[in-house]
């Protein structure tokens, strides 16, 4: 059982996630990837934020062909990273520190080279045999159906030995588990356990939707008439079919819940689900998150596009709270997987402004925000050279698709090093130059900087239950302005964010206003009047 008191079970509604990608956070031992020791040392500076929780992405044993995402052995620590007596170290820091730790799950798949498969593949008749999603070839020896693989080509590879293909949704070497099969479910519930009995406080489920694929193995019919590709990166194929077969099953909700009667064995850990949905965003969030069935919260792509008018981030939000039902949603701006919000939705923009807001804008929305590693700095995306590149995504779509590389550079700590402080050693990713000036411990001296402007914020949001845990209603406002309400018990807030570069003043009729005085941020609230500079916010209890 977890050995840290549990005081409020509900801890995650409203939390603030820091998402750690290890490998390029902090380098502790110069070999130039970042590791579980290289987090530890990093703890204060962590805590220093104002977050709540961190989630780690995957750290297991690996052949790394995507870097962690494809496990080969979910009960370790892959070398590269450490050992589990350095996990432990990390976890006890992160606690002694009121941090939590999420830890992320990939059970969708696993590495070709995990027991699992090798003895899967051996034969079609081994205790293993139907672990995996196994199919034999059409007549013409043609993959038996037209699924496609996110990553490029087709969802099946033939395998010499069974004389059968196996499906993959992402690389040829991430075979996908066959979940209908119980045997495989109890085997990825039994992986979960253990890191529970260690301690950790929940999971960050990869690709949650993914478990389940359609076991008549049916064709994906085209996108209706006048759809567009699903995915941002239209270069690919995989956009172009409806994904009605080979991901998002019915089968899948019952598995949920086993998998929440796993933690709730474990009071006080929580889920977090990604969901890759293809429009089906709030039907999913809201059935896959129904409270006390499934998982706690679950976030989708939807703001982690290139769209971003205030039209646009209303839209979408307002759907996802009008349909999510008891469910509860989690909303990034970056992850791993996106270009970084400072470029994707900052560009031409002054950083030093644009950054505090999206940041405040995320954290004040109704859900569990997640914050990226610098993107608390105002980091824009790198720009990583072809011959650089890492990512077998990106070097598979160059140059209309760039890959993932970019989001995924190391941390850059101090300005005049030659690593920028991640390492002693040439890194796995470039730094780029324009990072050092970004740098932590740089902006740590600057009251004014981003990264000071967004503990500020964090550390003044935590005194209103309203921006954690409160109702969400929008009101209209002119132009680029975005403007909603959190109301919890007799407490609302208003909040009031300026997208646009121009200043705005209006005013909104009814309401009596009195200004919260945001740190960072110098928009005014009035009697019914708002008015915001160009990138600017403001906060305001409604009075009566």
């Amino acid at each position: 059982m977890p050995g840290n008191t549990i005081r409020d079970p509900d801890w995650w509604r409203g939390a603030v996630i820091y998402q750690i990608y290890p490998r390029s956070f902090k380098d502790s031992n110069g070999d130039g990837t970042g590791d579980l020791n290289g987090v530890s040392e990093r703890m204060d500076y962590i805590a220093s934020l104002g977050v709540d929780a961190i989630w780690l992405s995957p750290f297991f044993t690996s052949p790394m062909d995507d870097f962690g995402y494809d496990v080969s052995d979910y009960e370790d620590v892959d070398p590269m990273f450490g050992t589990l007596a350095d996990f432990d170290r990390m976890l006890a820091a992160a606690h002694k520190r009121g941090l939590k730790v999420i830890i992320d799950l990939v059970i969708s798949h696993t590495s070709d080279q995990h027991p699992w498969f090798r003895e899967s593949r051996s034969s079609k008749d081994n205790p293993k045999a139907d672990w995996y999603v196994w199919a034999d070839a059409k007549a013409d020896g043609t993959p038996p159906n037209n699924w496609l693989s996110i990553f490029g080509g087709p969802a099946w590879e033939w395998d010499s030995r069974r004389r059968q293909y196996y499906m993959h949704n992402f690389l040829t070497s991430q075979p996908d588990l066959n979940f209908h099969n119980r045997e495989v479910q109890d085997a990825v519930l039994s992986a979960a356990r253990f890191w529970l009995e260690r301690g950790v406080d929940g999971f960050r489920l990869d690709t949650v939707n993914f478990y389940f694929h359609d076991e008549q193995l049916r064709d994906n019919p085209p996108l209706g008439t006048g759809e567009m590709p699903s995915t941002v990166e239209a270069s690919n194929p995989y956009g172009y079919q409806s994904h009605l077969y080979d991901k998002t099953r019915p089968e899948n909700l019952l598995f949920l819940e086993r998998l929440r009667a796993l933690l709730d064995c474990y009071p006080g850990t929580t889920s977090v689900g990604e969901i890759g949905a293809d429009g089906q965003a709030v039907e999913l969030t809201a059935s896959y998150t129904e409270a006390g069935r499934r998982i706690h919260m679950a976030y989708s792509f939807d703001l982690l596009t290139p769209q971003h008018s205030a039209a646009h981030i209303r839209r979408t939000v307002e759907e996802m709270n009008r349909g999510i039902g008891s469910g509860w949603a989690s909303w990034a701006l970056s992850n791993h997987d996106v270009k970084r919000v400072a470029s994707r939705w900052g560009d031409g923009l002054d950083l030093s402004k644009f950054a505090p807001l999206a940041t405040a804008l995320c954290a004040s929305l109704r859900g569990t925000p997640c914050l990226y590693q610098g993107e608390e700095l105002g980091l824009p995306q790198a720009e990583v050279p072809f011959e650089q590149l890492q990512d077998p995504y990106g070097i598979r779509f160059w140059p209309d698709y760039k890959g993932r590389d970019g989001c995924r550079t190391p941390m850059p700590w101090v300005r005049d090093n030659a690593n920028a402080g991640f390492s002693e050693a040439a890194p796995w990713l470039p730094v780029a130059p324009e990072h050092r000036e970004l740098a932590a411990f740089e902006q740590d001296r600057d009251e004014q900087s981003i990264l000071n402007r967004n503990r500020a914020f964090y550390a003044w949001r935590r005194g209103l239950a309203a921006l954690r845990t409160g109702d969400m209603t929008f009101l209209d406002a002119p132009g680029e302005t975005l403007v909603f309400t959190r109301s919890c018990e007799e407490e609302t807030v208003l909040c009031a964010f300026n997208l646009g570069t121009g200043p705005e003043t209006f005013r909104l009729p009814g309401l009596e206003l009195e200004n919260l005085n945001a740190p960072g941020f110098a928009g005014t609230a009035a009697g019914s009047e708002i008015s915001l500079n160009g990138l600017d916010a403001v906060f305001a209890r409604v009075k009566g």
